[in-house]
């Protein structure tokens, strides 16, 4: 290791509102709303407020996965939240997710609205709603659930780990980065041993956990992430490619990449979405708005 430092933990920690990097301005030891603001409902039975971050990639592609199913019910209006803005921190935004992270769906569908947040929770509540993209059976369930907690518990390290120190922190330190890159390829040692001899991560059936566990490895594999991809030799994970790439000609997965994208070409972002016309006639290339 080439880091030398002289910093002394404090006995008690204070915050420092000027440090922390790239997302210091909506970074905060505090939870609860900064501001009131309401949060917009359109016509469908499922609000979701959101962002194409990996976490709301999850959900957009579970809906459109869902809606090529022919599950009319699964309707959705997509609402942008611009965490960098702060939106997260809206009162409207922190009655659906008291975490103030996206994604937060509001499932209108019954009597009573019913709110949901953590991505996971929100692939869970949805496969629940319509039987979907979730096994049955209690061995081929169990299995599903482990691998979506599974994700559920790695992403601190992909994306707050690995992602921030590697592509964000203010400045590169080698101890930190060799940290987070020995975990992260551990992950991806474990998914590709996992995907050896299956076509997705449960056996032979597309379910949850290959929705959740894609928005984030299956991304950043594809060189989507972090700019990372050569950094951490991800074609040596033959078994995640093939997976990887299989999940990603899938139209609901190019379509629910799209929604509320705010970067990339404008014909990939469709920062609202109201109706499965939008992706012919509201992508940016055709609206040609500002960000």
């Amino acid at each position: 290791m080439t880091d030398t430092s002289d910093y002394t933990p404090p006995t008690v920690w204070t915050w420092d509102a000027g440090s922390g990097g790239k997302f210091a301005n909506i970074n905060r030891p505090v939870a609860g709303a900064t501001h009131d603001k309401a949060l917009p409902v359109g016509k469908h039975p499922f609000q979701l407020y959101s962002l194409a971050t990996p976490n709301g990639v999850k959900v957009t592609v579970m809906l459109e996965e869902l809606l090529e199913l022919g599950i009319k019910e699964a309707e959705y209006d997509a609402w942008l939240i611009k965490i960098g803005d702060g939106d997260q921190f809206g009162s409207g935004f922190v009655e659906v997710n008291p975490n103030s992270k996206i994604p937060a769906l509001m499932d209108r569908s019954g009597k009573t609205p019913t709110r949901v947040f953590e991505s996971g929770a929100i692939l869970l509540h949805l496969a629940e709603r319509f039987g979907k993209f979730m096994p049955t059976e209690p061995g081929p369930r169990a299995e599903t659930l482990s691998w979506l907690f599974w994700q559920m518990g790695s992403a601190p390290y992909l994306g707050g780990g690995f992602g921030h120190f590697y592509a964000y922190a203010p400045e590169k330190f080698e101890y930190p980065i060799n940290r987070f890159t020995m975990e992260t390829k551990r992950q991806l040692d474990v998914l590709d041993r996992q995907l050896a001899g299956h076509a997705f991560i449960v056996g032979d059936k597309y379910t949850i956990a290959d929705i959740a566990i894609w928005s984030w490895y299956g991304q950043l594999v594809l060189g989507r992430l972090y700019d990372a991809a050569e950094f951490l030799d991800v074609e040596s994970y033959e078994n995640v490619m093939r997976w990887a790439k299989t999940i990603n000609a899938r139209p609901a997965v190019q379509r629910g990449r799209m929604v509320n994208r705010t970067s990339g070409e404008p014909e990939t972002q469709l920062r609202e979405r109201h109706d499965a016309g939008d992706f012919e006639t509201q992508t940016q290339d055709k609206i040609g708005e500002e960000a």
